[in-house]
């Protein structure tokens, strides 16, 4: 199907759904699914509607400029106007045909972020600690709820292991590029020497599972209890309220002892768990996709050096786009936008080409 056929057939659908709504004779439940689709197709149209303007008014300038040849004065407006309309098309074809590509039905879900202590022992784990601060930032700077599900501590401030739930609007679209290896350089405090170390973490973000996308059989499942632990080892209440799940058939194990009742933390497991099996389906399936794509941003593979954070130089670089922004501090204050648009902008392109090719 041509781009024109794929804007017509959009058009056309809008036309019908805000028809069908104004009429008033949907039921219930169809109305609720009618409303989200016309919602997430109006900013597609109306991006549509800008295209369309652009181009008649190029056909109206490009008229004028062969019908002035007498007037000098008008030939040189129409002919600014010309090479304004002709500038802005561009653009707006991209945003066209960004808007119209097939959308990850993940993005607008919750998160489930892990960030986890690697090479780099005390300084990996207050590096880790770092991460966490900084996702927590940019969740209230984007309006989000950020909640701890299970932390490892160290005991002088780092993480061995740290899990949160993230929920809010498209949350897994924006952080989904973070999964992947974070290196720092920086020099620790308990260094006298001044030496540049170097220790890393990684994050992983999943998206949160639904009870329809993952079910879970309860004969699928060992259910273990223990008593919270505290850093050091010490039992930090006197009840058995952590809980250990195993899924038999992967060995995926997902624990929580963050909470004091064992309900609600069975409750945590579960949707981390869910979340894990939802992940490796689509991991899988991603794993088939790129065997035909020509390149891939976030690829999912956790193994992945994505991002260095350099103390010394106050400079954060993202090695996949080869981006490099000179403001550390604000960077680990939640201030990520700068980084996920280009993420996000590169996936697109990349998308593009091989929508293309």
């Amino acid at each position: 199907m041509s781009l024109e056929e794929n804007l017509k057939k959009v058009q056309d659908r809008h036309d019908e759904l805000s028809a069908l709504l104004s009429a008033g004779k949907v039921e219930a439940d169809a109305f609720q699914k009618m409303s989200k689709e016309y919602s997430d197709l109006t900013p597609v149209v109306e991006a549509i509607d800008a295209l369309e303007n652009t181009r008649e008014a190029l056909t109206d300038a490009l008229e004028m400029f062969a019908e002035s040849r007498n007037d000098p004065e008008l030939r040189q407006l129409a002919e600014a106007e010309v090479g304004e309309l002709k500038a802005q098309l561009p653009e707006l074809e991209r945003q066209v045909q960004v808007l119209l590509m097939p959308r990850d039905e993940a993005d607008e879900r919750n998160a489930i972020l892990e960030v986890r202590a690697g090479t780099g022992g005390d300084e990996a784990a207050l590096f880790a600690a770092d991460l966490l601060r900084m996702y927590q930032r940019f969740a209230d700077l984007q309006g989000w709820k950020f909640e701890l599900m299970e932390a490892n501590e160290t005991g002088i401030g780092g993480y061995k292991e740290a899990i949160a739930s993230i929920t809010g609007r498209n949350v897994f679209a924006k952080l989904k590029f973070e999964s992947g290896v974070h290196r720092v350089q920086r020099v620790p405090e308990t260094e006298s020497g001044g030496r540049i170390h170097t220790s890393a973490a990684t994050v992983a973000v999943l998206p949160e599972a639904q009870d329809v996308d993952i079910q879970v059989r309860v004969e699928d499942l060992r259910i273990d209890t223990y008593r919270s632990q505290g850093a050091g080892g010490q039992h930090v209440n006197t009840t058995d309220s952590a809980v250990r799940i195993t899924h038999l058939p992967s060995g995926i194990v997902v624990q929580c002892q963050d909470g004091r009742s064992q309900h609600k933390n069975k409750e945590k497991a579960m949707t981390m768990l869910r979340a894990k099996l939802y992940d490796h389906q689509r991991q899988e399936l991603d794993r088939e996709r790129a065997a035909s794509r020509k390149g891939q941003v976030g690829s999912g593979d956790r193994s992945e050096r994505i991002r260095t954070y350099n103390f010394p130089q106050g400079r954060v670089t993202d090695h996949r786009i080869n981006l490099t922004l000179h403001k550390l501090d604000r960077v680990l204050e939640g201030e990520l936008d700068e980084l996920v648009d280009a993420l996000t902008t590169e996936d697109h392109a990349q998308r593009l080409a091989d929508l293309s090719g």
